[in-house]
């Protein structure tokens, strides 16, 4: 076992997600060393310690544990075992954590790849979206033994809230949990677009609608919480492409069918962000599927209604 107290960290990931885990790790004390296709990703960190390696392997061989927060699960794959990949450089008995969104099927090949080294591989995808990754609050579901979990924890703990990280099972049982995760929340969002496309075309105005949903029993976080950076913000989450979401999508798709699980409702809903991300973009927001109902209706959702109106019990108000 590594000292979690003074473990090395290598980083492989700076984008909208790794790079504020990062900069979280570098606060609360762990050196790191730090990849990413583009060096001037990395900028901040170096500025504050970080250490730059120029491959995967070479972050492998200098660090205590590889983290990786990357996109696709083709990419994770191609950095875990491509040329000057993650375990070519591993040590034996080195320790590689994937925080992506991805599947079990990569893992399972690293596993098999390094048998020899006997690596520790943990899945332990993260939910909170980019703004709980630049101010430390991220859930981590963790999939590994409990010994490799209590390892681990004071690093998870580095860059999540305390009481959100999770042991959750097995490996690959993170990254199931985290994919169901989204199932749900992209579910919540067409339904949620729905409904309150439907009650303001019926004449109910937006911020009553809203309301009464909260108060009734339909609410949901979603509708409490998330979907308000849409209704007073004008603002569709663009730190995460439709891209990756309807990629996410489509693992959570593929998932279901490799368990022999039949998801009509599921993929009515991958199929609403595919048409989503056609009409306005790879690039355009996670909650870009509202416009298509605002487009629908022939007017945006939007209110004038304070964050803090919506934290209060509502079942008293109405």
């Amino acid at each position: 076992m590594f000292d979690n107290q003074n473990a090395v960290i290598g980083f492989i990931g700076l984008g909208n997600m790794g790079s504020g885990m990062t900069k979280n790790l570098q606060k609360n004390g762990f050196k790191l060393i730090v990849h990413d296709v583009r060096k001037e990703a990395a900028a901040d960190l170096l500025a504050a310690g970080a250490v730059w390696a120029d491959t995967p392997a070479e972050v492998a061989a200098h660090s205590d544990v590889v983290i990786t927060m990357l996109p696709t699960p083709k990419l994770l794959d191609f950095v875990a075992m491509g040329p000057d990949g993650i375990l070519t450089g591993m040590k034996k008995d080195g320790w590689w954590v994937d925080m992506s969104t991805s599947v079990p099927e990569v893992t399972e090949r690293a596993r098999s790849f390094s048998e020899e080294l006997q690596v520790h591989i943990v899945d332990a995808p993260v939910a909170g979206m980019s703004a709980g990754a630049r101010n430390g609050t991220l859930q981590i579901f963790v999939g590994s033994t409990e010994e490799e979990f209590l390892a681990l924890k004071n690093v998870f703990e580095g860059m999540g809230d305390p009481k959100k990280i999770l042991h959750v099972g097995k490996a690959g049982a993170g990254y199931a949990v985290k994919l169901m995760i989204n199932q749900l929340w992209f579910s919540h969002l067409v339904a949620t677009a729905e409904v309150l496309a439907i009650g303001v075309k019926a004449g109910v105005e937006l911020d009553v609608l809203v309301k009464s949903l909260v108060a009734s029993p339909a609410n949901s976080n979603f509708l409490e919480h998330d979907v308000l950076s849409v209704l007073n913000h004008s603002d569709y989450d663009e730190g995460f492409a439709i891209d990756l979401a309807c990629k996410d999508l489509g693992l959570s798709i593929d998932l279901a069918r490799s368990v022999s699980v039949p998801v009509e409702l599921s993929a009515v809903v991958e199929q609403i962000y595919r048409r989503a991300k056609s009409q306005y973009g790879d690039k355009a927001g996670e909650m870009t599927p509202i416009k298509l109902y605002e487009d629908l209706i022939g007017q945006d959702l939007r209110m004038a209604i304070h964050e803090d109106i919506i934290g209060q019990d509502l079942r008293l108000a109405i």
